[in-house]
């Protein structure tokens, strides 16, 4: 079931784009650009969350990056 969002989508597609600007501006590859948005997302929850919540949000994202994850052959 897909949670709802207090964002807009108009808002999150905006940063979004900007995002991968940037990243075709230094013309990341895949595993770069995952590495970035990786560390990006640690240093969030670093920054941003409770020490005893840490776990809890790094395991809820992780959930759903898995089940946005499309298993279909694209390539």
């Amino acid at each position: 079931m897909p949670q709802s969002s207090r964002y807009r989508d108009e808002q999150i597609e905006h940063v979004l784009l900007e995002l991968v600007k940037v990243l075709e501006k230094y013309k990341a590859s895949t595993d770069l650009s995952l590495i970035v948005l990786g560390n990006m997302v640690t240093n969030l929850i670093n920054a941003a969350v409770t020490l005893t919540q840490r776990k809890t949000i790094a395991e809820s994202f992780a959930q759903a990056l898995l089940a946005s994850v499309n298993e279909e052959k694209i390539h």
